[in-house]
């Protein structure tokens, strides 16, 4: 089985933690959010023109580019955080120029040497798969896509043709951390999109609180947190690590117990 697949295979669904690549001391939040129970880490990828993203991870994102980071210093990251956690699922998010800016081949390779697992571009739609999906898969990496509540019968199959790892469904039409949807909303549309694929499904967007990811757990694979987590990581600086830990730990606690 891959990392991936263990995660989605425990007892109880997934936690999938994200945070901002290069945003304060991105090891230390990193390792606080494993000691916390996240069962999968989604490191985002600075980048200027962050569309989907909204205030919290947009600052983030800023913070991070003002402080240098480039692409070089993200895959560092990564690779340390594989050598520091063989065992922890670790997935790339982010935008395709910095992707393919020196070649989808070269991306995929560095991936893969650097224990990456799987990759969330938010920007290369599935008709456009050739730009990334063919070289990723190659490495065994895999091109983790997304579904939204306007992904309709019609469409869902091209989303889900060349997909892998987990199928990461938008609870809500717009930007990250602003809103959620209602849960009855994410119920059925997660119940929509299993009927036509075997992986798992995990529900992000407006994710916020314990009680939010408990609703969620209850009808989803797994559940996304990253705005709230994000926030921590800019409000608290150096001392970021301790509140994430503990915030990660009651949302654990919260997925692990749902059902």
């Amino acid at each position: 089985m891959t990392r991936l697949s263990s995660a989605f295979s425990k007892p109880h669904p997934a936690l999938v933690c994200f945070i901002t690549a290069g945003d304060g001391d991105t090891a230390a939040n990193l390792d606080a959010l494993v000691e916390g129970g996240a069962d999968v880490i989604e490191l985002g990828m600075p980048f200027t023109d962050p569309m989907a993203d909204g205030p919290a991870i947009q600052a983030a994102n800023l913070r991070s580019l003002g402080a240098g980071t480039k692409t070089a210093d993200v895959l560092l990251i990564a690779n340390e955080f594989r050598d520091r956690h063989p065992d922890v699922p670790l997935v790339l998010m982010g935008y395709a120029n910095p992707m393919v800016h020196r070649g989808a081949e070269w991306f995929a390779a560095e991936c893969k040497g650097c224990g990456v697992d799987g990759v969330i571009c938010v920007d290369i739609p599935p008709e456009e798969d050739q730009e990334l999906g063919p070289t990723l898969r190659a490495q065994g990496i895999a091109p983790i896509r997304l579904s939204t509540p306007t992904t309709d019968a019609a469409r869902l199959p091209a989303v889900l043709e060349g997909s892998g790892g987990f199928l990461y469904y938008v609870s809500v039409a717009g930007i990250t951390g602003k809103q959620q949807a209602a849960i009855e909303s994410i119920e059925a549309n997660v119940s929509r999109i299993k009927q036509s694929t075997e992986l798992p499904v995990a529900v992000g967007f407006g994710v916020r609180t314990p009680e939010q990811a408990r609703d969620i757990a209850r009808v989803a694979d797994g559940v996304v947190v990253g705005s709230a987590l994000v926030e921590l990581v800019g409000e608290f600086g150096k001392d970021a690590p301790a509140k994430l830990k503990e915030l990660t730990s009651a949302l654990a606690q919260a997925v692990r117990t749902a059902r």
